[in-house]
């Protein structure tokens, strides 16, 4: 049976995600404009369509068009993210990895979907590349170090751990 986060988890997402926004938006300096611009949803896996719901990773960013309903011309189409949360799979490896506390786990995840997030958004790599698997490794490398970067500076109890695991792709 598929377990989804229960309501001290979905606290430690939000707080996530509140701290993962910051992080991010310091690291690459947006102005508030900027970050608005940026739209995004960060959704768990109770909330997610089925084919957002995916086997294997932590999370994965997908990425819509939309359009406001009172608006007919395609100028007025924008891109929309949702970055979607893997409840289960967070959930098993952090019960099969007594080592890693899942709200570091989860900070590092949530910091790591927002830098592809922004990166798809400058432009600094192309969303309909995303698709192919030699780009894909260059990039979650680069987003990776993008990552470390953003988190370690900080203080976060726990991140060490989650660093080790995620060594390989620095």
């Amino acid at each position: 049976m598929t377990r989804f986060f229960n309501e001290g988890e979905l606290e430690q997402v939000a707080t996530a995600s509140l701290r993962a926004e910051e992080m991010v938006y310091n690291y690459f300096k947006l102005s508030s404009s900027q970050w608005l611009k940026n739209r995004y949803d960060i959704k768990t896996a109770r909330d997610l369509a089925p084919h957002e719901r995916v086997e294997g990773p932590f999370a994965q960013v997908l990425k819509y068009e939309g359009r406001r309903q009172d608006r007919s011309l395609s100028s007025s189409v924008f891109s929309l993210y949702h970055v979607c949360i893997q409840d289960p799979a967070i959930i098993l490896f952090v019960a099969e990895t007594p080592e890693i506390c899942l709200a570091p786990f989860l900070l590092y995840i949530l910091v790591h979907e927002l830098v592809h997030v922004v990166r798809f958004a400058r432009f600094e790599h192309r969303y309909e590349n995303a698709c192919e698997a030699e780009v894909t490794l260059e990039e979650e490398k680069k987003v990776h170090g993008i990552t470390y970067n953003i988190i370690a500076p900080q203080t976060v109890s726990g991140m060490s751990q989650v660093f080790e695991f995620y060594a390989k792709w620095y």
